[in-house]
């Protein structure tokens, strides 16, 4: 099986990738697009999931302006998350079929993830309690997901390579308040760059959901593209 692997080397606003992630997702839906796996980073904000609740923003409107964040709703599951420079987010839009198996699809993304924190020597783990990618309580990969009409599969993980983990006092991130967040270059004891893990999780998320991905036609011949 093929799919396309778009990955934006510059930081995209959220609203665009959301749109951008939307458009791909009707179009996976209509037939007209195959699986894509969207890799990307984004300029600072903090998205609310469907469980969010107003106390577990923690910044008021004053901090936000004064740090250039904004706080944007997002249409998938979970609460706050940060998004921004450090971070590689990764948005699959995929088809599930007619009977979705929900667990094992998100299972899958913290497989990618753990194999491809692997590949740059960070030994990463699940908490059986929580989605996610942890060392040991403190969290490295958020995953929040959305299907559409059932089947095809929006929004997706977050990954903290070299990301300023300042910003995530502005929050209650996942709406876990006991539980911490770290990044890949904290605990490698090295700046682990957004750029150096795209590749890895692109080759590890071929291997686990079994497709082989290329730029699509129209993106042929931007740079980062390929695997």
């Amino acid at each position: 099986m093929t799919g396309w692997l778009i990955r934006h080397e510059r930081p995209v606003a959220y609203g665009d990738a959301f749109a951008e992630m939307h458009d791909l997702a009707d179009r996976r839906l209509e037939g007209d697009a195959p699986d894509t796996l969207l890799l990307l980073e984004h300029p600072p904000v903090f998205t609310a999931g469907r469980r969010s609740k107003p106390e577990h923003l923690l910044w008021n409107e004053t901090d936000l302006r004064e740090r250039g964040a904004t706080v944007v709703e997002a249409d998938r599951g979970g609460s706050f998350t940060f998004h921004g420079p450090g971070q590689l987010v990764g948005y699959p839009i995929l088809d599930l079929g007619a009977s979705p198996d929900v667990p094992s699809y998100l299972r899958n993304l913290e497989e990618v993830v753990i194999r491809a924190a692997a590949d740059l020597g960070v030994e990463l783990n699940r908490n059986p309690m929580q989605t996610g990618v942890w060392a040991g309580d403190q969290k490295v990969c958020a995953i929040g997901i959305k299907l559409m009409r059932a089947r095809i599969t929006l929004h997706g993980f977050a990954i903290n390579c070299d990301t300023d983990l300042a910003w995530f006092q502005g929050i209650v991130a996942c709406g876990l308040p006991d539980a911490g967040v770290t990044s890949l270059s904290r605990l490698a004891g090295r700046k682990i760059t957004v750029g150096e893990t795209a590749g890895p999780i692109a080759t590890r998320f071929q291997e686990v959901f079994g497709v082989n991905l290329f730029a699509p036609r129209w993106e042929l011949g931007a740079p980062g593209l390929a695997v």
